[in-house]
């Protein structure tokens, strides 16, 4: 049998989640996401010579500060305390491209999932527009939660999905 949904009440109206009762510990996610890019595009924003200036440091920054807004972007998130926030930036040659990755953690009663997910978002978008000058078909996909620690649901840890699914 499915799980209720939490964020909606009997009559199927929205609602914020009362989380005053449960107890506070430390919950960590990590989200990641990825951007395809021409071969060309990679090269140049690996080298910093993108004309808008440090994509990857910008787009890092922008994943920080997303997090910290999630509750003010997602409509019914709590706003949360975070005790810290990361995002790593690597090429993926593979792609070719960049796969960012996400972690948000807080000591609290609530999840940092969408805080995660937001930051790897934005992170994507970021590296985008900062590169769409000169590669507009870039493909910005794979968000996903890849990891969560604590709570009372448990661990979660991906098995499936992979960029571009």
């Amino acid at each position: 049998m499915a799980a209720a949904l939490t964020h909606l009440g009997a009559k199927g109206e929205a609602n914020m989640v009362d989380v005053g009762d449960k107890a506070e510990t430390t919950r960590t996610a990590i989200a990641e996401g990825f951007v395809a890019m021409l071969p060309e595009t990679l090269n140049m924003i690996l080298a910093g010579d993108a004309k808008k200036g440090d994509v990857l440091g910008t787009a890092r920054i922008a994943g920080i500060m997303a997090a910290k807004k999630t509750h003010e972007l997602i409509p019914l998130c709590h706003p949360l305390l975070l005790t810290k926030v990361s995002v790593d930036i690597e090429p993926d040659h593979s792609l070719p491209g960049l796969k960012v990755t996400a972690l948000a953690r807080v000591t609290g009663k609530t999840g940092v999932e969408m805080e995660a997910l937001t930051a790897a978002s934005v992170a994507c978008l970021t590296i985008y527009d900062m590169a769409k000058a000169v590669d507009r078909a870039m493909v910005i996909s794979g968000i996903r939660l890849v990891e969560k620690t604590g709570g009372k649901s448990g661990d979660y840890r991906s098995t499936g999905h992979k960029a571009g699914a």
